[in-house]
């Protein structure tokens, strides 16, 4: 356990590996072949897994991997390989491997390569904020604690079946380039679920924690100062229970209030990859599309309303995007994308910022990362949030505004178009709102709109009192595939006149 106010130390048995010196091999060996940029990436990623069902545990999984990767910049052209065995033979060969892919993919490079200036970080370290090392946590331990989640939910009388699972993820990397840059990092993430499955009369739905995955250790789920636990494990059932007999929402137009634990996932999927400047300018074509929210709309494009404001930030505390210095060796930063509902920025790696130096004072904002030491690094997601009022009002006041309409809480499906444009959300359960009070749950609910007549239809947006850090642990992107974690924080906000869709009745069609 960590002392109070301390940063983790990093874990030895990482920074025993020979990276340094492996290091030193593969960048003057690149140096050596004339290239006009190297970096050199060691990580060893370790994640594990426990799943329970019924009071029974499933599985458990605990898996690691170690590796490291040399990337150059050679004849204007990338060049990238990796390898796993920590010899200095090895490092020479994967240097001088990354060089000759270069040099062949440098006759099909019709733009050449070029990396944004960044000033040099020299022999620096990060680790993340965290208390207890899920990873040090007996995993008898921590298989107890969710055989106790699913015996207390299937307590329920409308719970026949109950689930809870625990992802967690120790990320170490170090990194070094031939500018001089030299980080040592260090992050833990945690993903706690569960979930309460029951049949109705003529219905089988479910109810799940709404929790967020967040970039904490183990206390996140030992006590009730971060998330209180013990009531949601109490209220779940109920919850379920009421859902079940709830009548089918009616299609229409409705006012709509949404809870954070529902918003994170739209901000996600319309305004998240909708800015990453890769996407913006087409480079991201093949795998989710390209972006609506194209360069040349910069500084016009009416994204949302005036009260719309919304930044990028890798360095919030506990975000699971948060890290001292991405994989291009850029120290992280905080930046604003929407600003009184007009796009004013983008999320930004080394080559984007080089193309655009007009942006972010032609300075990448760190939105570089590689999941993995065999792939190469790509432009990611920051923890991309919508900001609250200063002087905001409480969800209850939101709610009091509304005659006719639905408050949201939860996630569940989405679906969205390659451009991020058009979309519709579901979620865990839905409240009418009559004359400014919740009058019951309705079911079978889904929303959709277009990302800027949804975003323009933003009336107000909660205090800091109503923001909250939600996230996932799998973004997908890139082609070879590749995963990311991040968090989006946002408050409780009102949106006026949104369709809202009956999913039993458009199921039919």
């Amino acid at each position: 356990m960590v002392a109070a106010g301390a940063q983790p130390p990093i874990d030895e048995t990482f920074t025993a590996l020979p990276h340094r010196r492996l290091a030193e091999v593969a960048l003057g060996r690149a140096r050596e072949l004339g290239v006009s940029h190297a970096d050199f990436r060691l990580e060893r990623v370790r994640y594990q897994h426990l799943q329970v069902r019924d009071g029974a545990l499933q599985g458990a999984s605990d898996h690691e991997d170690l590796g490291f990767a040399v990337r150059v910049v050679h004849g204007g052209a990338w060049g990238f390989a990796s390898g796993v065995v920590l010899t200095d033979a090895e490092a020479r060969r994967v240097a001088e491997t990354a060089v000759a892919v270069a040099t062949v993919a440098a006759g099909m490079t019709s733009t050449p390569v070029e990396l944004a200036p960044e000033p040099v970080h020299a022999d620096v370290t990060w680790v993340s904020a965290y208390d207890v090392n899920p990873l040090e946590v007996p995993i008898p331990e921590k298989a107890a604690l969710l055989v106790d989640w699913t015996e207390r939910l299937r307590r329920g009388a409308a719970v026949d079946h109950a689930s809870a699972s625990v992802a967690q993820v120790q990320e170490n990397k170090f990194y070094a380039d031939l500018a001089g840059t030299v980080t040592t990092q260090q992050r833990v993430r945690i993903h706690p679920e569960f979930e309460a499955m029951g049949a109705g009369a003529d219905t089988f739905d479910s109810m799940a924690s709404i929790a967020p995955p967040v970039g904490r250790g183990w206390e996140y789920v030992t006590g009730s100062a971060l998330h209180d636990w013990d009531a949601e494990l109490e209220e779940v059932p109920e919850l379920l229970a009421e859902k079940l007999k709830a009548p089918s929402v009616e299609a229409g137009r409705y006012d709509l209030v949404i809870h954070p634990s529902n918003l994170w996932l739209t901000i996600h999927e319309s305004i998240g990859h909708a800015t990453e400047l890769d996407r913006a300018l087409g480079y991201e074509a093949n795998y989710a599309g390209t972006s609506f929210a194209t360069y040349d709309q910069l500084g016009t494009l009416q994204y949302g309303s005036g009260v719309m404001n919304v930044t990028g930030d890798r360095t919030v505390e506990h975000g699971l995007a948060t890290i001292g210095y991405d994989d291009e060796g850029v120290q992280t930063q905080a930046w604003d994308i929407v600003r009184d509902g007009v796009l004013v920025g983008y999320q930004l790696d080394r080559p984007m910022a080089h193309l655009k130096p007009e942006l972010n004072g032609g300075r990448s904002n760190g939105c570089a990362y590689a999941d993995s030491p065999g792939h190469i690094p790509i432009q990611r997601m920051a923890n991309v949030s919508l900001q609250p009022a200063d002087d905001g009002p409480s969800t209850e006041e939101l709610i009091s505004r509304v005659r006719h309409g639905i408050y949201v809480v939860g996630d569940k499906s989405w679906s969205i178009d390659m451009q991020r444009f058009n979309f519709q959300f579901t979620g865990q359960r839905f409240y009418r709102i009559t004359d400014g009070e919740l009058t019951g749950q309705v079911r079978d609910v889904a929303y959709q709109a277009t990302t800027t007549d949804f975003w323009g239809s933003m009336e107000a947006v909660g205090g800091p009192q109503t923001w909250q850090l939600g996230g996932a642990f799998n973004c997908g992107k890139a082609q070879p595939g590749q995963v990311a974690s991040v968090s989006h924080g946002c408050p409780t906000a009102l949106f006026r006149d949104v369709r809202i869709l009956n999913t039993t009745q458009e199921a039919g069609h």
